[in-house]
């Protein structure tokens, strides 16, 4: 096969197309991969009208997962045939924050198949900038994990997911026996950190989303956590001025919580769910909003409340994940409710954004 299909996004087009070109070469220290599934992420069209794709036209696709199919003449450690996950994080790998485990702090940072933020040459962007959306992908080797055979590729592809939440809930640096505010609950990182948090000590969870009926699919996925749900929805018209959902989770949990893991991107509920914070606890956010946090300084100050704001997970996140599911204490494969052909890849991509279907946590798509 010199040809395959790939999802791509063209200089001046709003729309995705599904192009048919050809399959990638290693160069010499790389790896091709044919993809078993990629994942999809519901943030992706946001990015893309940012102008976080900084070389179009490019593959999307950050998340994949399948077998390798070529390897560099330079590369050792890998063969034709290995079951591997992608990892999609590019980064110097020489810089302070890439040799202590912050790598997602590095200032080269960028994601394979997805967006660059810096502002600085990004030379591995430039050159691995095509993902996974497509029958191929070309990859550096450094940034292939091997797959035992009993992790489905459809599993690893979604291990990005669930390695963010690790990163957040390691941020929260919960005490044992702690009580979790988790917003976003029903979307694909709330679901992640839901069935992880019995991992991290948390005793109880407490999610917030907009719709009562979605939010108790969630809180069955909590394992042997008990879960209560605080819908949006159904709180008073101007809950958003007057602060009902902090009173919401105060009467939920009379003493306070011991932190927030935040993912509502928009919006005044990331301060109302700080507010609900018990002494010394942690709200860590990943949702990328932009609204003012309402809290004045010295109200933070006085109940020793911490903020932590994160982006992305490290390797060692990732690894985590991996040998979480590698001992088989912690599944995933019911998060995983929809797959798509790439020939669908598109409307695919259209239904995670119109959450359309109920419930859409995780979605791949099977080349």
């Amino acid at each position: 096969m010199t040809t395959m299909l790939a999802v791509r996004a063209h200089h001046g087009s709003e729309v995705l197309v599904l192009d048919e070109i050809s399959v990638p070469e290693p160069g010499p220290l790389d790896v091709v991969v044919k993809v078993a599934a990629a994942g999809l992420a519901p943030g992706i069209m946001r990015l893309l009208d940012m102008g976080a794709f900084k070389h179009l036209p490019t593959t999307l696709g950050h998340e994949a997962a399948g077998t390798v199919t070529a390897v560099g003449r330079e590369v050792t450690g890998h063969r034709v045939g290995d079951r591997v996950r992608v990892h999609p994080f590019l980064n110097c790998r020489a810089c302070d924050y890439c040799r202590t485990d912050r790598d997602m702090m590095c200032a080269e940072q960028s994601i394979l198949g997805h967006a660059a933020f810096g502002d600085i040459p990004m030379p591995l962007y430039a050159e691995y900038h095509n993902g996974g959306l497509a029958e191929y992908v070309r990859v550096p080797h450094w940034l292939i994990d091997p797959l035992p055979d009993f992790i489905g590729f459809d599993v690893a592809a979604k291990v990005h997911d669930m390695a963010n939440a690790v990163r957040a809930l390691k941020c929260a640096e919960l005490p044992s026996e702690s009580t979790l505010v988790v917003t976003a609950a029903t979307g694909t990182m709330g679901t992640a950190t839901v069935k992880l948090a019995e991992h991290f000590g948390v005793a109880r969870l407490i999610l917030v989303g907009r719709d009562a009926e979605r939010l108790n699919s969630v809180a069955a996925l909590s394992g042997n956590v008990p879960a209560s749900v605080v819908a949006l929805d159904e709180l008073p018209e101007d809950w958003a001025a007057d602060g009902a959902l902090t009173r919401r989770l105060r009467e939920t949990a009379p003493e306070g919580v011991h932190g927030v893991i935040d993912f509502i991107p928009e919006g005044p509920a990331i301060g109302q769910a700080m507010a609900a914070l018990a002494t010394g606890g942690t709200l860590v956010h990943m949702g990328g909003n932009s609204a003012p946090l309402p809290l004045i300084p010295i109200v933070q100050m006085m109940h020793c409340w911490r903020f932590v704001a994160t982006r992305a997970y490290t390797r060692t996140d990732a690894q985590d994940v991996l040998r979480l599911l590698e001992t088989g204490v912690l599944t995933i494969d019911e998060l995983i409710t929809h797959r798509f052909p790439l020939t669908d890849a598109i409307k695919a991509i259209d239904a995670i954004q119109q959450r359309a279907d109920n419930p859409m946590w995780m979605t791949v798509v099977n080349p």
